[in-house]
């Protein structure tokens, strides 16, 4: 018997749709339009402020990340802890509790810089990291805009996890 036994007597009763090349549309928002929800709250332009972001999380410095940005590196790491960057505080902890007690009136600031064994600059970063908050949903934003967010294979792949063997199953 060959298939042509086989098939004799079957019917389509259906025609089957072509429903084309599956693709995944992102419609994140662009670096640019991020930052630009959050500008009123930064310290420069929405354009450069995009340019250090990208420079920043593709490895420069913060002083090189601002330099490619046109500004000077501690409007640039004001712009970053604004935008929801950690690790921008040029004090040590001991520093930062030191500034709190000068913020607080407990010393002067001459003795606070010392006692931080903190340059002007540094000072004056870490006074403004130290009164300001990052902006909220701003984090969030940046990182959605970057597409740091997981991709859609590896959204299928954690949402099928328990369905999937593991290299500890095959014995």
């Amino acid at each position: 018997m060959g298939l042509s036994d086989i098939a004799e007597g079957l019917t389509v009763t259906e025609r089957q749709r072509d429903r084309g090349v599956a693709t995944v549309d992102r419609t994140d928002p662009t670096l640019n339009a991020t930052v630009a929800r959050y500008a009123a709250g930064l310290p420069c332009e929405v354009e450069p402020a995009a340019i250090l972001v990208d420079e920043y999380v593709g490895g420069a410095s913060v002083g090189d990340a601002a330099a490619n940005a046109g500004l000077p590196a501690i409007t640039g790491a004001k712009v970053l802890f604004r935008l929801g960057f950690d690790g921008l505080s040029p004090l040590s902890p001991l520093g930062r509790e030191v500034l709190r007690d000068w913020l607080d009136g407990e010393i002067g600031r001459t003795d606070a810089r010392a006692l931080a064994d903190a340059s002007e600059a540094e000072f004056a970063l870490a006074t403004y990291i130290e009164t300001h908050e990052p902006l909220s949903g701003a984090r969030e934003g940046v990182a959605t805009a970057l597409g740091s967010d997981t991709d859609a294979s590896v959204a299928k792949r954690d949402a099928l996890a328990d369905t999937m063997s593991d290299v500890g199953d095959l014995r």
